[in-house]
């Protein structure tokens, strides 16, 4: 008898996506299930011909096992991987990409009357809340979602999504301040180090930059600028994880495919 899913509009929490692993041999196939081809071709993966091509490969995981054509699934309870990217099947669950602009807090309910998050989801059915936070004068991608282990794994500090913020600086920015920021600043809660560091363009009073981090420390980018005296003038947050901002404008959201979500998945260990 298979094991089904709680339902995730509960908010009970599902299972850790590698909880079976270290089962070697574990027999995942299920046999009042549906055919895995035929799962994986609803998921929107692609049809079922390619799908069993690539089941047939050995591209294809349930609960952690590589699996062939014919295993049957319980979609509900399954865990499956193509590639190592979680395939997304319960369609209940919603992830959006909003570029937040300036003056907005990262916020569903502002207690002060402040503009908030909530005016851009209105029209949506979903009880959505946001991924991390960026600071009332940071804009950017900020993603919504309904997912609360996905939202979870995104923001914990063990799996590290690295974010991609553009900013412009204080002073003229010289080369050798990347290998400081790479080595470590400390700021008044402890170290950070920056994963990439790049001059994007010098101008006469202010830089152009370009930084990645994993930190998910309150306003550590402008904290961390400020420490090396080019404090931040404008902030842009441009990637989170797989995901970018590309040309989204300001104020409006985008729903992220389901391809999107799987990446986003396997960056939060699911």
């Amino acid at each position: 008898m298979s094991t089904r899913k709680p339902d995730r509009r509960s908010g009970a929490p599902r299972r850790p996506a590698q909880s079976r692993d270290n089962e070697p041999g574990l027999d995942v196939h299920d046999p009042a299930g549906v055919r895995l081809q035929k799962v994986l071709a609803g998921a929107g993966v692609g049809s079922r011909r390619a799908c069993e091509d690539l089941i047939a490969d050995g591209h294809v995981t349930v609960d952690g096992q590589v699996v062939q054509l014919g295993v049957r699934v319980d979609p509900v309870a399954a865990v499956i991987h193509v590639d190592g990217r979680r395939v997304l099947l319960d369609t209940s669950l919603v992830t959006m990409a909003l570029n937040k602009p300036v003056g907005v807090v990262s916020s569903m309910h502002d207690e002060q009357g402040r503009p908030d998050l909530a005016q851009y989801v209105a029209d949506r059915p979903e009880r959505l809340f946001h991924v991390g936070r960026l600071d009332e004068e940071t804009e950017g991608l900020l993603l919504l979602t309904n997912d609360g282990d996905l939202a979870h794994g995104l923001t914990h500090p063990s799996h590290e999504v690295v974010k991609t913020y553009l900013a412009e600086v204080e002073g003229q920015v010289r080369p050798h301040l990347a290998k400081k920021l790479r080595a470590g600043i400390e700021l008044d809660d402890g170290p950070v180090q920056v994963d990439r560091f790049q001059v994007v363009q010098v101008g006469y009073r202010s830089t152009l930059v370009e930084v990645d981090l994993h930190s998910g420390r309150n306003r550590v980018v402008r904290r961390l600028m400020e420490q090396v005296d080019h404090p931040v003038v404008r902030l842009v947050r441009t990637r989170f994880g797989p995901i970018r901002l590309g040309q989204l404008p300001p104020g409006r959201t985008r729903v992220l495919s389901a391809p999107e979500v799987g990446s986003l998945m396997s960056a939060a260990g699911l």
